[in-house]
């Protein structure tokens, strides 16, 4: 008997950048020691290491694959004295001359120039902040099935991911509440030289009005991928981005192969990726699969809402709702409409009783929000290298 599509099927992939750290906990001033692995880069500088899964068919599987990259990356530095920093803010340094750019060379040789670009934008130590993004896709098979109205495959997956892309741009901050995880920091973030652990007002710095974001507010045309993607090449040809890897929104979508707008544009998204993950130093690979099940189980629910415009005032209230779920305190009226939502999604998803314990996961650390109780283990691992 042909099996039903499920709507938990779907293509899964993990991105995780950590610091590499000396026997110190300083940052490692050596090479990249991974070579030319695709699976095993750096981000903006040399001393920042990026796993990155092959695409896989479930979460779990993209968390076993990234377990064999971390023990792989482990066992190489082990040999040298070096460790992983699983924290999203980075450890103590003392002059930005221990954070040297990423030395791409040759064919890739344009890397470095887009990063020597983002120092002189933004210097170096904001580039130091490292988390985990989530790379999703629906199959095939499940999206035809969609399709009822037999409209152009191309055009209604564009229609379909574009609709997902608004939905979670403007309930961002929810998955920031969920998974803020770094609320101590080290002094020499806010003046080099200095050292000494703080407790920051944010819960996570990186997702907050001090971390990822542009000097301006770039505002998007979501009305089609072409009408998308001119939108972002605006601001390029401005020289307002460098490129549009330098649009800091917490969401992208991707074109398969070729990461570039030209590639999006011509032959349409390919997968979506979630960006607002912190490094949770309480998970031994820096994320909890619960928190990937549910953003996958939001991800299904926000598509049954009716589609939405994202104007200009809904973009900018997305953005700074996104940065005040980022605080150690956000605003009580974020938790209790995230509260109202889980609900939603019980009822959503009634049929399926395998997504109860994830949900009553995502609706106990929501409880816990404003409770010291939450930080306990970042406030014991804090200092140590793991």
């Amino acid at each position: 008997m042909e099996r039903k599509n499920s709507i938990f099927d779907g293509y899964f992939g993990l991105e995780r950048e950590t610091l590499r750290v000396d026997g110190r906990g300083r940052l490692a001033q050596t090479p990249h020691p991974f070579g030319d692995d695709e699976h095993m880069t750096r981000d903006f500088c040399e001393n920042q290491t990026e796993l990155i899964t092959p695409v896989c068919s479930s979460i779990s599987q993209a968390l076993d694959s990234l377990g064999e990259l971390d023990r792989k990356a482990r066992a190489v530095l082990q040999e040298r004295g070096e460790s992983i920093w699983l924290y999203s803010n980075p450890p103590y340094f003392e002059s930005e001359d221990e954070i040297p750019i990423a030395a791409f060379s040759g064919p890739h040789s344009s890397k470095r120039d887009y990063r020597e670009v983002l120092q002189r934008k933004y210097g170096k130590s904001l580039m130091l902040f490292s988390g985990i993004h989530f790379n999703f896709s629906f199959p095939e098979e499940l999206l035809r099935e969609w399709n009822t109205g037999n409209e152009d495959m191309r055009s209604f997956c564009d229609g379909i991911y574009l609709r997902l892309y608004k939905q979670l741009i403007s309930h961002s901050w929810l998955l920031v509440l969920l998974t803020a995880a770094s609320p101590y920091y080290d002094e020499s973030l806010d003046s080099l030289g200095k050292k000494g652990i703080i407790k920051s007002k944010y819960a996570s710095m990186r997702n907050s009005d001090r971390g990822y974001w542009n000097q301006f507010l770039p505002v998007l045309d979501h009305s089609s991928i072409q009408a998308f993607t001119e939108s972002i090449s605006f601001y390029v040809r401005k020289g307002m981005l460098f490129s549009a890897s330098e649009l800091y929104l917490p969401i992208r979508l991707k074109p398969k192969g070729l990461n570039s707008l030209e590639n999006l544009a011509e032959n349409g998204v390919d997968h979506i990726e979630l960006r607002m993950f912190d490094l949770d130093p309480s998970a031994p690979l820096g994320i909890d699969e619960r928190s990937l099940r549910f953003s996958h189980f939001l991800m299904l629910y926000l598509l049954s809402l009716p589609d939405t415009e994202l104007t200009e005032e809904q973009q900018q209230k997305a953005v700074s709702e996104h940065q005040a779920a980022a605080l150690a305190a956000p605003p009580q009226e974020l938790i209790s409409r995230g509260k109202a939502i889980i609900s939603d999604m019980a009822a959503f998803f009634g049929d399926y009783p395998e997504t109860a314990e994830i949900l009553d996961f995502a609706a106990k650390k929501l409880e816990s929000i404003g409770s010291h109780s939450s930080y306990n283990i970042d406030m014991i691992l804090r200092q140590a290298v793991i």
